[in-house]
């Protein structure tokens, strides 16, 4: 991965939050219907999308914070 510059531009921190925000849309509809969802393949399918997007979301974060 690049080097993350010092600053973000006010553009690039535009991006991240809209990037954040579909994913963690993502990841609480995900969670919601592996609540949910009686089927237990479904649910686990959810599961999985939640922890993928919940895992990109935590990356923006730290790229924020700059942890990352």
């Amino acid at each position: 991965m690049k080097q993350i510059p010092n600053i973000i531009s006010t553009k690039d921190l535009s991006y991240l939050e809209d990037m954040f925000n579909w994913h963690f849309t993502i990841c609480k509809k995900a969670y919601m219907y592996s609540e949910e969802v009686e089927d237990e393949i479904i649910s686990s399918f959810c599961t999985k999308v939640f922890k993928k997007h919940q895992k990109i979301c935590e990356k923006i974060l730290n790229i924020l914070g700059g942890n990352e």
